[in-house]
């Protein structure tokens, strides 16, 4: 998930409200965003320098939160964005209502496309904002939204690049052209003379932020250039900027553009970007919008700020949540997460809301997504826990499907192993003596395939060796059979159904596979009980060489043990060539049927 990094201070000014960190984590939390890191500007800087840290913080140097936020809410990418979404979350102000400017056609601002451009990037929209007031700290949030939108939704500038520019400096209408490299030249910013296009991308080669975006257009016999009036380069998308109409702490109207592969993601770009600092507009959170037109007749205006009507039944929203709300709460809610809903009733008398969705949350696609929003804002924590009363009931097949889906929600992911193995994998690579319950393969191809597994454990910890140079922690889990001799088998074996995990980090994980056991007994209805009482689980000390003395235990469940858990022995994890430690559980499914 992206990280945005804001200083603290002046996140608290803009929420009107001074929090411990704590609260703040509280806060995040409800909100469905997290603190990831407390840090400093001087700590960020040593960072990126591999530095050791020397000092502590003096209390006059500024904090900086790092928070994580959602992948598709672009709109908390920047300070603006996020301190907005917390105070309408808190109930401390309205959802802004997003205008277009009163101004006529012959009046508007133009930008004509020319047809050649629909070789490399066909499509551009506009916008202007009027009587902006920066000030450094506004100014840095600017710049720093947009290269969190280019890394971003618009992926490294493929899809789409954002231009900004001092509109006082150049004058419309504008033309959005494609010409050849040789026939265009322009002072790009934050250089003095005047290049060439093809010399530009060579200059910038040895340029270590703007390499990476050469090749974008390189290799086309034309490049995107956006003109003024008077023939001055506003840009040669998406690569550079003219020095010409570059902003500064004194301009106050931007021409905003954005050129891309993709109209979507073009149109949800510039509207993230006029949404977040209209709020410093002359006229508060109103836009001045920009006719696109094509040389075959098309056109259209930009930005589009109208809001997105979708009708969601009350029982869709109540039944995905899984706490049955009133009307008037669940319109609350959604206030709280900045979408306008309003009670109504369908055709067949039903309970329904229209939600009206704002230009800035353009995540919101599906019914789902509202209803994901009304858990959020009514809180995870105050939703009963569901548990699975019928899980005995179910078939095995049935039973493990739902304790794959529990334990993919915890974050392991899952796996799928060779249910053959060599013999030494099963004993001596596990500190065991031969196991006598095996099932031999009679006339194995490799050596690889000489038994049946007996239990799920070297397939996972081949899996984690064959991965070890994946980042940590490594989570990752199985459910499948084991084959054990059986003389009461007709075929002389028998199937068990098993369940195994395991967690690989810098530290062992044991305190994560532990609470892992728990959440799945939990989910099966089991409590935890006092040794001896056979009413539920509990845990006891045990001594298996495969995992590490005084760090395990055997699970008992009504009085049998089904399993076991802890850390894994040394000696076995260098069998398989893992260098981390790792923590392990596994457990006989069918004990519970």
């Amino acid at each position: 998930m992206p990280t945005v990094s804001v200083g603290r201070d002046r996140l608290f000014e803009a929420l009107g409200c001074t929090y411990t960190q704590e609260d703040f984590e509280d806060l995040c939390f409800k909100f469905g965003i997290e603190l990831d890191d407390v840090t400093t500007e001087k700590a960020i800087i040593r960072k990126e320098k591999h530095l050791e840290e020397e000092e502590e913080a003096s209390e006059d140097e500024e904090v900086i939160y790092k928070i994580e936020v959602p992948a598709n809410r672009y709109d908390l990418l920047c300070l603006e964005g996020l301190s907005q979404a917390l105070r309408i979350f808190n109930g401390l102000d309205p959802i802004p209502t997003y205008t277009a400017a009163n101004i006529g056609k012959e009046s508007m601002l133009r930008m004509h496309v020319k047809p050649e451009t629909s070789q490399i990037r066909p499509y551009v929209v506009c916008a202007v904002l009027r009587g902006v007031t920066f000030d450094e700290a506004r100014y840095n949030s600017f710049i720093e939204l947009q290269d969190r939108l280019h890394q971003n939704i618009c992926r490294r500038r493929t899809l789409v690049a954002i231009g900004t520019h001092d509109l006082n400096t150049i004058k419309g209408p504008f033309t959005y052209e494609a010409l050849p490299p040789k026939e265009i030249n322009f002072v790009p910013l934050k250089q003095t003379r005047s290049f060439s296009a093809d010399e530009l991308m060579e200059h910038y080669k040895k340029d270590l932020k703007l390499k990476k975006f050469l090749h974008i257009i390189e290799d086309s016999p034309v490049y995107p250039v956006i003109y003024d009036c008077n023939r001055t380069v506003l840009s040669l998308p998406p690569i550079i900027n003219g020095a010409r109409s570059a902003i500064t702490l004194q301009t106050k109207n931007v021409f905003i553009e954005c050129t891309a592969t993709d109209l979507t993601k073009a149109n949800i770009v510039l509207n993230t970007m006029v949404t977040m600092f209209s709020m410093y507009c002359e006229r508060k959170f109103e836009i001045e919008p920009v006719e696109v037109t094509y040389t075959d007749g098309r056109s259209y205006v930009s930005p589009d700020l109208s809001l997105y009507q979708m009708v969601v039944p009350l029982s869709y929203i109540t039944t995905i949540v899984g706490v049955s709300l009133p009307a008037h709460e669940v319109a609350c809610q959604l206030n709280k997460m900045q979408l306008h809903a309003k009670h109504s009733l369908s055709e067949k008398n039903e309970a329904c809301f229209t939600v009206s969705v704002p230009p800035t949350r353009s995540d919101i696609l599906h019914p789902c997504d509202v209803a994901e929003d009304v858990a959020i804002a009514y809180g995870y924590n105050e939703i009963p826990k569901i548990t699975f009363p019928s899980l005995k009931p179910q078939s095995l097949n049935q039973f493990s499907d739902l304790i794959r889906t529990e334990i993919a929600m915890v974050g392991y992911s899952e796996v799928v192993t060779w249910i053959l193995c060599s013999s030494k994998e099963i004993s001596t690579m596990l500190n065991r003596e031969d196991d006598r319950n095996a099932v031999i393969n009679g006339n194995p191809r490799t050596a690889d395939f000489e038994v049946v597994r007996t239990t799920l454990m070297p397939g996972i910890l081949k899996t984690v060796g064959h991965n070890k140079d994946h980042p940590k922690p490594i989570r990752i889990f199985e459910v499948g059979d084991v084959v054990l001799l059986d003389e009461k088998k007709d075929v002389g074996a028998s199937n068990r159904r098993k369940l195994a995990a395991l967690h690989c980090g810098a530290t062992s994980g044991f305190e994560l596979i532990h609470g892992l056991v728990d959440r799945i007994m939990e989910a099966n209805g089991t409590p935890f009980v006092s040794p001896g009482d056979d009413t539920g689980y509990y845990i006891e000390s045990s001594n298996e060489p495969e995992y590490l003395a005084g760090r395990q235990a055997h699970i008992v469940y009504k009085g049998e043990k089904i399993g076991a858990f802890g850390i894994v022995h040394p000696q076995v994890l260098r069998n398989f060539d893992i260098p981390d430690p790792c923590s392990f559980v596994e457990i006989d499914l069918e004990k519970f049927l």
